[in-house]
């Protein structure tokens, strides 16, 4: 057996909590290899800072999840999937409490926290700041693992797939990929039986947004370009609450927040508006809150709201939210006794590659799990907390179908090289730079939390233009890290203003004037390559 990285007998893309809960899965009987596009905690799950859901209160039940769930969803969720999620959930936490993640107690019994769209307690939590927690437990399991192998500063380019076989084959079947190594700036092949897509969402494809920069739709835009169907991708959620800071971007400040009592308010006069939008106040769903936000910066002309949960008292607010107490202190906000000045930015891609319940994509040997796939879960709009729960339920489902299967799964053919003799390096990094700024402009202004036809026409015509000049620079270059990330960006920007010009309603994230009535039924937007 060797120890190469390059040759594994799985191949997991992305070193968050769906991609670690695989390989760890699966590395007690095969040889895993984790490629990270940065460090190996820059993605996602580090930053989660509410929690996951789970039915652990006394008098809560499966079925009221899963009804919230649905109800958050606007009716588009796949129920058996919420159902195989939700009745996973506790397993999933206790499993995370034997890996060593230190939930909050109460006594002998998990703390819940609640949070919008929920109608129990039932959010387990480290403080303010689980992901980060519970990226450490996983990556601590895995550094550990004598089968599995941690390569960080990876930027994987394009699957390899049966096209790439040295016998050339249309099979699709998926070999693994190309990435390029941050370091040397040479691009390599890792090859393996099965492939675990775990790259996160897409939400750098807007101008604000709490994703970390690394959220560039990568394993969305790799497998679509592959040949495998992506849904749902209209489907953005905005969280409502984003800091406003010139100096300091994407600092979410966490729903629970508002859910301990946070009041959203009008700068000047102090007036608090959700009382004019829903009857559930600050605990309406994200959609509705972010519509709300939006109206009123639109119709005043504000750049920000207020979000105050002074009232509470100090000793309260520094006990609940230590994290965002001591990150505010440095910018000159003291949220005991001052409000927190917030704006929606987009926070989670809903759509995205669709899977089954065994985490199985359209091509043989590539699976996934996490924010990368549309796994029918989230429907048009996510619970909060179900997210970090998705990816515990789905890495697992995912590593034990590849485990059963294994015997299917034949050895891996030759597959060439990366090829480059015909490029040159860059002279022009200028034009990358300006069209990442100029999509994320356009899809923040005509593709956000309230669309148009009219404007997402005009998204769409952009993105044809950006096309035709990124596939030219990609055809004449040597890929960088931010050349593949910018090619990634614009097929994401390019698959959202699809599905949303599609979906002639408005149904849960998707929210247009052109069409603010709900369809009788409600459907998914399939996109086929």
């Amino acid at each position: 057996m060797s120890n190469d990285p390059h040759s594994a007998d799985i191949l997991v893309i992305g070193s968050g909590a769906a991609g670690l809960t695989a390989a760890l899965n699966l590395a007690d009987r095969f040889r895993v290899t984790v490629l990270a596009k940065g460090g190996l905690a820059e993605g996602s799950t580090a930053w989660a800072q509410g929690g996951i859901a789970a039915v652990l209160e006394e008098g809560d039940t499966f079925e009221s999840h899963i009804e919230d769930t649905m109800v958050a969803g606007a009716g588009l969720n796949d129920r058996a999937t919420v159902e195989f999620v939700v009745e996973g959930a506790p397993a999933a936490i206790r499993r995370l409490e034997e890996l060593g993640v230190p939930f909050n107690m109460d006594g002998n019994t998990l703390h819940l926290t609640r949070e919008g769209g929920h109608s129990h307690r039932r959010i387990v939590h480290v403080n303010d700041a689980t992901g980060w927690a519970v990226q450490e437990a996983l990556l601590n399991a895995a550094r550990a693992h004598r089968n599995i192998t941690l390569v960080p500063d990876m930027v994987v380019i394009d699957l390899a797939t049966s096209r790439h076989e040295t016998r050339y084959s249309g099979a699709g079947q998926v070999w693994g990929v190309y990435a390029l190594n941050r370091a040397t700036g040479r691009v390599e092949l890792f090859t393996a039986r099965a492939t675990v897509l775990a790259t996160g969402g897409a939400g750098r494809t807007y101008q604000f947004s709490t994703a970390p920069r690394g959220a560039t739709g990568d394993g969305i835009a790799m497998a679509w370009r592959a040949g495998a169907r992506v849904s749902n991708m209209e489907f953005m959620q905005f969280h409502p609450t984003c800091l406003f800071n010139l100096d300091v971007k994407n600092f979410l400040i966490t729903e629970a927040v508002r859910g301990e009592g946070g009041h959203l308010l009008i700068p000047d006069t102090g007036y608090r508006f959700m009382p004019d939008f829903d009857p559930r106040l600050e605990l309406a769903p994200r959609d509705v809150v972010a519509r709300a936000i939006d109206h009123e910066i639109k119709r005043l002309g504000l750049d920000y709201v207020h979000l105050d949960i002074s009232h509470r008292g100090p000793d309260f607010v520094k006990e609940h939210f230590p994290t965002i107490h001591a990150k505010l202190l440095t910018l000159g906000i003291d949220m005991t006794v001052n409000p927190i000045p917030v704006v929606p930015a987009q926070h989670y891609t809903c759509g995205g590659v669709v899977i089954d319940r065994d985490g199985r994509t359209d091509l043989p040997g590539l699976y996934a799990a996490g924010e990368v796939t549309q796994s029918g879960l989230h429907g048009a709009n996510r619970l909060a907390s179900n997210s970090l729960l998705e990816c515990f339920v789905f890495g697992e489902a995912a590593a034990r179908h590849i485990d059963a299967n294994w015997d299917e799964f034949r050895p891996v053919p030759a597959i060439r090289p990366w090829d480059e003799s015909r490029v040159t390096d860059s002279d022009e990094e200028v034009i990358i730079k300006q069209n990442w700024t100029e999509i994320r402009r356009f899809m923040w202004n005509y593709v956000g939390i309230v669309r148009t036809t009219k404007r997402l026409e005009r998204a769409a015509h952009r993105i044809k233009l950006l096309t035709e000049e990124v596939e030219d620079y990609y055809g004449h270059f040597r890929v960088t890290p931010d050349l593949i990330e910018l090619r990634n960006l614009l097929q994401s920007a390019d698959l959202i203003v699809r599905s949303a010009l599609h979906r002639k309603e408005s149904r849960g994230l998707h929210y247009t004037l052109d069409y603010p009535d709900l369809l009788p039924q409600a459907l998914d937007t399939v996109l086929v390559p």
